[in-house]
């Protein structure tokens, strides 16, 4: 594994390449920790623009930064470490995924219990009831085709239900991060409600509690849905 660490922004950034893997980008502290790279050496800076750095060019007024950039600001400036890995091969997806949980990314302890679904409609809000476990190659792409065919139908209110779900791997927690944005950058909005003790534990220990919208009670998730409706619509 060879790779480059340099510093932007107060912030260890990385390019690495992993083996059976390829290219990954790693930026925080933990980071480079955590793909074996310290020490390695200093290199070029990595991620500027999105890290807000001084010198970097920064965007005009009418440059929007995308959701999903910016949540990862949020992550970043929690202290948390953000790991990219972009592939279009199910293989090198296993593999990565393989070597983030075992570095403690996702839950220990196995469940055989697939991920199901069920929809339901509470005051103009779209409940989706999710059971089971959020995993590579099943539950994460059948949430995210759940979450697009909702956004295509219209739904502009939706509430993933997840105290069911008993198991969620790094590909389970990046889909959650991937919905959230998704249905952000659609102008919607998303919330999460009573996620499981474990799903609760994991949320907090990636400190991902801090940074997405996430209540401990349905009938206040929905209202807050109709509060934030009427302050948009004040302003």
């Amino acid at each position: 594994m060879g790779g480059a660490v340099g510093m932007s922004a107060g912030v260890a950034a990385a390019t690495v390449l992993v083996p059976g893997i390829g290219a990954v980008l790693a930026l925080g502290f933990g980071a480079a920790a955590l793909l074996g790279l310290a020490g390695s050496g200093a290199g070029a800076a990595v991620g500027k623009a999105a890290l807000h750095d001084p010198g970097a060019p920064q965007p005009t007024p009418d440059e929007k930064s995308p959701e999903d950039v910016a949540f990862f600001r949020e992550v970043l400036r929690e202290g948390r470490s953000l790991i990219v890995v972009r592939t279009d091969s199910s293989e090198v997806a296993t593999t990565a995924c393989a070597i983030l949980d075992q570095s403690g990314l996702g839950m220990q302890g196995r469940t055989p219990l697939k991920m199901e679904t069920s929809i339901r409609t509470v005051d103009g809000v779209i409940i989706v009831d999710v059971s089971g476990r959020i995993t590579l190659g099943e539950g994460n792409v059948m949430l995210r085709e759940i979450v697009r065919d909702l956004i295509e139908k219209g739904s502009k209110k939706i509430l993933l239900n997840l105290c069911d779900v008993q198991y969620v791997d790094s590909s389970g927690v990046g889909e959650l991060v991937k919905a959230y944005t998704t249905v952000r950058n659609q102008g919607c909005e998303l919330k999460f409600v009573n996620p499981s003790k474990r799903v609760h534990e994991l949320l907090q220990v990636t400190r991902l509690h801090l940074v997405l919208p996430i209540e401990a009670d349905e009938a206040r998730a929905i209202r807050l849905f109709g509060d934030q409706s009427a302050s948009q619509a004040v302003a």
